[in-house]
């Protein structure tokens, strides 16, 4: 699980990375690394972005899995205390 969270993880700083270069300076980092321009995409380039996406939604769920416990160990404490 690590290992999946670290890759997760890498994948959503490139994707930052890239999202913020397209703001401040016009450039697509991953389309300059398959040899696109800008704006453009080929095969490789989109199957980093789908690895990109995917990498979120498995953020998100990695998030909201970590806030479950922690909500049902709240409500079993205050049921205890009664």
């Amino acid at each position: 699980m690590k290992g999946l969270n670290a890759v997760a993880g890498a994948l959503l700083v490139v994707g930052g990375l890239n999202w913020g270069l397209v703001a401040i300076a016009r450039f697509d980092l991953v389309a300059w690394i398959f040899g696109e321009e800008f704006g453009t995409t080929n095969a490789a380039s989109r199957i980093v972005y789908g690895l990109v996406g995917l990498a979120a939604v498995y953020a998100i769920g990695a998030l909201l899995a970590q806030r479950r416990p922690a909500d049902h160990d709240a409500r079993h404490a205050a049921t205890a205390q009664r």
